[in-house]
């Protein structure tokens, strides 16, 4: 006793309305018996095999709801069953396995429940017992995939409010770096040419779209730290003293702590460049003395591009 092919073609997966239940069981008699008492109480989504080793096919075709499943069988029993599935059943779903025995020895039932046995019907059945089982792990299943969906509904809605409230963070920030631009700069347009210029770098310098996209976005934030620095220093028309030079560099180091703690890429890089844009291949840069590659490579576009940008 098998499955037929209009199986394969009736039963698309979770898609259909009526459960399908798979009967498990050597003896064919057992078969019949558990396939008619299930159709006369309405569950039309019935399928049976003798054959062991035809579960695992049966299941890539039909993708079961619950399995009635023998575990005293020739060639492969109820346990090596449950091993064979075991690598189809994704981790996340729940799929009852009923195991269908006379043998209730305590080392048989914790073996069978090791193996992923839900629960245990007895022979000879009771009929009463087994559509009450039945029903209730078919409940289980699908409250478990309700709960899944539900779960799944709310992890997008807390992303989605995560990425809203990232790019409202992105967004006073790139304000604060418009801010900070309007006090040396009348149009505040330069820290948006530079972030556009640094894009034209790293295309030509052949990256990824997707990290030419981040540097676009993440360049004109490179002096948000000016919001630190006074106006007499910023704005000085004279050349500064030493000490005031010093405080100028600090605008480097305010500017990564502004940025700081993102799990961001965008703000992540944005905070490499903000320290990093004012050091020099050869070393002699500020505010670590990085030299060569070990400036980030984001920060070195900007470095070019900023003065090379009107």
């Amino acid at each position: 006793m098998g499955c037929c092919e209009g199986w394969r073609k009736a039963m698309p997966g979770e898609s259909r309305k009526q459960p399908v239940i798979l009967v498990v069981d050597d003896e064919e008699s057992n078969v019949l018996l558990l396939t008619r008492l299930l159709e006369q109480a309405g569950h039309s989504g019935v399928l049976g095999t003798t054959d062991p080793r035809a579960v695992l096919p049966l299941y890539q075709a039909v993708s079961p709801n619950l399995i009635l499943l023998d575990l005293h069988m020739p060639h492969v029993d109820g346990f090596a069953v449950m091993e064979r599935l075991r690598p189809y059943i994704p981790p996340e779903s729940y799929l009852p396995v009923v195991i269908l025995t006379a043998d209730i020895a305590p080392e048989a039932k914790r073996r069978a429940l090791a193996a992923g046995a839900k629960d245990f019907l007895t022979k000879p059945f009771d009929a009463t017992e087994v559509l009450l089982r039945i029903r209730n792990l078919l409940e289980t299943r699908r409250l478990h995939r309700q709960l899944q969906e539900h779960n799944r509904l709310l992890e997008e809605k807390v992303r989605e409010r995560t990425r809203q409230l990232e790019e409202a963070r992105i967004e006073i920030l790139e304000r604060l770096a418009l801010a900070a631009e309007y006090r040396d700069d009348a149009t505040g347009q330069h820290t948006h040419r530079v972030g556009q210029t640094a894009a034209l770098l790293a295309r030509a310098l052949g990256l990824p779209e997707a990290q030419v996209e981040l540097i676009r976005r993440a360049a004109p934030l490179h002096d948000i730290g000016k919001i630190g620095v006074p106006d007499g220093i910023l704005l000085k028309p004279g050349p500064l003293t030493a000490e005031e030079f010093e405080m100028m560099k600090a605008h480097t180091v305010i500017g990564a702590r502004i940025l700081s703690c993102s799990r961001f890429p965008l703000l992540q890089m944005a905070q490499r460049i903000a320290l990093s844009h004012h050091e020099r291949w050869d070393g002699r840069g500020f505010p670590q003395g990085l030299r060569g590659e070990a400036i980030p490579l984001e920060a070195r576009i900007v470095a070019v591009a900023e003065p090379s940008t009107p």
